[in-house]
Parts: C-alpha cells; sequence; structure tokens
C-alpha cells in the first residue's frame, strides 16, 4: 500500500490544516460517512504524531501517515488523494 497525495491536494491540505514543516497528518478510519473503500466507513484527517505507522511518506516537509490498525480499510489498495476544484474539497481514489 502506498499513499500519493497530488501537489494540488497538498495545498488544500497546507491551507486547511495550516501545516507547518515537520508536521503530521494521519488518515484515519471512522464508522459512518461515504467512503470509497468499505461500505459503512470513512476516512477522517487530524494532524497528529504516529503511534505504528503502517504506511507514511513525506511531501513538501509534512508528513502523511496511515496507522497499522487502519490498515485494514484500505484492502491492500493504494490512497491517492486528489483535490477536486468544482467542489473545493479534496477527494479520495483508489488504485
Amino acid at each position: 500500500m502506498n499513499i500519493e497525495i497530488t501537489d494540488q491536494a497538498f495545498e488544500w491540505f497546507k491551507e486547511e490544516l495550516e501545516l507547518s514543516n515537520d508536521d503530521n497528518v494521519q488518515f484515519f478510519v471512522r464508522y459512518g460517512g461515504c467512503g470509497d473503500f468499505q461500505t459503512g466507513f470513512s476516512l477522517g484527517v487530524t494532524v497528529k504524531k504516529p503511534d505504528d505507522p503502517a504506511v507514511k511518506i513525506k511531501k513538501n516537509g509534512v508528513h502523511f501517515y496511515i496507522e497499522r490498525k487502519d490498515e485494514w480499510y484500505f484492502d491492500n489498495k493504494d490512497l491517492k488523494v486528489a483535490y477536486d476544484p468544482q467542489i473545493n474539497e479534496i477527494k479520495y481514489l483508489h488504485n
């Protein structure tokens, strides 16, 4: 499993979450909502130091990661985070 953050999505995160160098952004599983990977679950995002990351990347000085406990949600698929200008929000895609 890999994480990919497009440049436009990174700029959205930087602005919305007021990110600085060496900040940590966690993608986590939450119950409910509209998810693209598992029915009945969706992704949440928070700024927090990792405990036990399964996968992590660094983009423009910011660390993005998924904890091992949430790995099941992705069903061995890669996570791509893109920006949708029509709704001015990020969207999650999988490969």
